[in-house]
């Protein structure tokens, strides 16, 4: 009976009843290397300079057009500095396609609007404007830095980062106390806060002068001595703010992973990492992609749904003759994107037999979309079955996913754009608990996962 049992049964065990002594080492490792990438990373913008730099010091060169590409050859182009994609080609004609990872480096965030400085009752703050899915109750009363750009006239960028050093001063959005609160936490709780409510305080010092809006000259007068920027120069930033947590191991065990922005930077680094790991010449050439606006749709210029990708492998293929559009129908492409994990606080909304937990391993999700998978891919059995091989050749540790009841909502990634590309994609990804929220958690075993597996589909022979 029970031999019979363990051939027909499909049962998963924990991720920690699997591993030997050798593979626990190399989880913590990586994982302190991944911690180290999300403490600087809190802007896409970040993330992307960080994977130049990285790249850069294992060789990789930027791709200009025109440039020779041999076989093992390392190059990437960055997409404005907010997107970047890296290859390393392959030993095989692009005509018989590539291997592709793709994650996006944008994260919930509350953003300055172009107009943001304003005084009241003798208090400064930034109006703003909210990116992304987030609920908005949860950004309140928390500690936030200011991270960005501002573009000058004159054509100079100036970086700015506030709050990231242990001297620098930090922001806030202030909340009702509960002493007043009665019609305030009587509402639904996407009503308790409004996206209009969302201020950010930044000073509360007049300047030492008559006039109105000294509080408000006194804090431009400190961003003018520091960043020698006026007013108007907002209008030309892009300025936001984002939590101030330094990433932290949790729980006891310190199995665990907590920190902003893991949803997406935990995939883009697991597959800038396979990347920057590979050994030798790959079989196909290997592409890994970190793209923005991912949490907004993927529009825009540095989108997935812009013509960026194309430009970059058409001209790939144009060098090698090779033609695009048979190198995409025989690609093959990772959408690293998290998955939600089950929360045992929250079982009302989850499948539980389909849902992602924590410590199992990479979750891969056939689908994702809403209710009738509605804006999803949906890969083929093929597909599945093509990446259950790779990963039971490597011993990665995986499990099928997705997200939460039929019903009760649903999401998507950037795997439909890729697969509207005539690429077969499938979305696989570290699960994530309170995901969007300021402070978010994974498994320290399932990002090492992650990245033992988009390195075992890039070492694949094909």
């Amino acid at each position: 009976m029970d031999e019979i049992r363990e051939k027909l049964f499909y049962e998963q065990k924990n991720g920690y009843d699997i591993i030997g002594t050798e593979e626990r080492i190399a989880l913590e490792d990586y994982s302190r290397e991944y911690m180290q990438f999300l403490n600087y990373a809190r802007t896409e913008r970040e993330a992307v300079k960080l994977a130049i730099d990285l790249a850069k010091a294992e060789g990789f060169v930027e791709y200009k057009y025109g440039m020779e590409l041999k076989p093992g050859m390392k190059i990437y182009r960055s997409n404005r500095g907010k997107a970047l994609m890296l290859a390393v080609m392959g030993e095989k004609c692009l005509c018989e396609g590539a291997v592709i990872a793709g994650a996006h480096v944008d994260a919930p965030r509350i953003d300055l609007k172009q107009k943001p400085l304003y005084e009241t009752d003798e208090l400064a703050y930034f109006k703003t404007h909210y990116y992304g899915g987030i609920k908005k109750y949860q950004w309140v009363t928390i500690p936030l830095e200011l991270h960005g750009v501002v573009a000058l006239k004159n054509g100079e960028v100036l970086d700015v980062a506030i709050g990231r050093e242990s001297e620098d001063p930090q922001f806030v959005i202030t909340d009702l106390l509960p002493h007043l609160a009665k019609d305030q936490v009587s509402k639904p709780m996407n009503e308790g806060i409004k996206g209009e409510g969302l201020n950010i305080l930044i000073g509360s010092v007049p300047y030492a002068d008559e006039g109105k809006d000294r509080v408000k000259l006194a804090v431009m007068s400190i961003l003018n001595d520091r960043y020698g920027i006026a007013e108007e120069d907002f209008l030309s930033a892009e300025l936001t703010a984002v939590p101030a947590f330094e990433v932290r191991e949790i729980g006891l065990d310190r199995s665990l992973i907590g920190g902003y922005g893991h949803d997406d930077r935990v995939c883009a680094f697991a597959e800038l990492k396979a990347m920057l790991d590979l050994e030798g010449v790959p079989s196909k050439t290997c592409v890994c992609i970190l793209a923005d606006k991912e949490e907004i749709g993927s529009m825009g210029v540095s989108g997935m749904q812009s013509r960026a990708f194309e430009c970059f492998m058409e001209d790939l293929c144009e060098q090698t003759g090779a033609s695009a559009r048979r190198c995409f129908e025989n690609s093959f492409c990772i959408s690293a994107d998290v998955c939600n994990a089950f929360d045992p606080n929250f079982p009302e909304v989850s499948e539980k037999r389909n849902e992602a937990k924590l410590n199992y391993g990479m979750g891969i999700c056939k689908f994702t979309g809403a209710r009738g998978k509605s804006g999803t891919s949906d890969a083929s059995a093929e597909v599945v079955a093509h990446l259950r091989r790779i990963f039971a050749d490597n011993d990665v540790v995986w499990q099928m996913c997705e997200l939460g009841k039929v019903d009760q909502g649903g999401g998507g990634t950037i795997a439909q754009f890729m697969a509207n590309r005539n690429i077969d994609t499938i979305d696989a990804g570290v699960p994530v608990l309170s995901m969007h929220a300021p402070f978010e958690v994974v498994s320290k075993f399932d990002c090492y996962m992650t990245y033992k597996g988009v390195l075992s589909a890039y070492n694949e022979k094909y």
